[in-house]
């Protein structure tokens, strides 16, 4: 099942070992991603890396692990839907997800981001969702 990831997913993923990186490395699922969130990790790596208390070495080791599971989507391939989603979502810097989204036909997009909720073209999942979806969801 394709799900596409929002850039904070990835980044708790970075941060902490537990549930969110767990469920990327999930085989039951197909990551994908924009590039605009190698973008957006960068512009915060220095605070990633005090927050990790990583090296840059491994800092750039995790982020490649990661990555091995998640399929960056190049803007070419969702930049037709952009336009279609600027008015959907109020923070911008989340319009390339949604974009990518559509554009990649996933399932849903994973996320903690409030700003998601705001549109009505794509699915939604949280850390449970996704639990649920992979079978793992400890039963209430």
């Amino acid at each position: 099942m394709r799900i596409l990831a929002d850039t904070n997913r990835i980044i708790a993923a970075l941060v902490k070992a537990g549930t969110t990186r767990n469920i990327l490395f999930d085989e039951n699922f197909e990551f994908v991603t924009p590039d605009y969130t190698i973008t957006e990790i960068r512009q915060h790596e220095d605070e990633l890396l005090k927050k990790t208390k990583l090296t840059k070495e491994e800092f750039e080791l995790l982020l490649a692990l990661i990555f091995e599971h998640v399929t960056i989507i190049p803007l070419s391939e969702y930049e037709d839907f952009i336009d279609q989603c600027k008015n959907d979502i109020s923070d911008p810097d989340d319009i390339p997800h949604l974009a990518a989204c559509l554009a990649s036909n996933a399932y849903g997009i994973w996320a903690h981001d409030q700003h998601f909720l705001e549109q009505r073209k794509a699915k939604v999942l949280t850390n449970i969702d996704m639990l649920r979806l992979s079978g793992k969801a400890k039963s209430d």
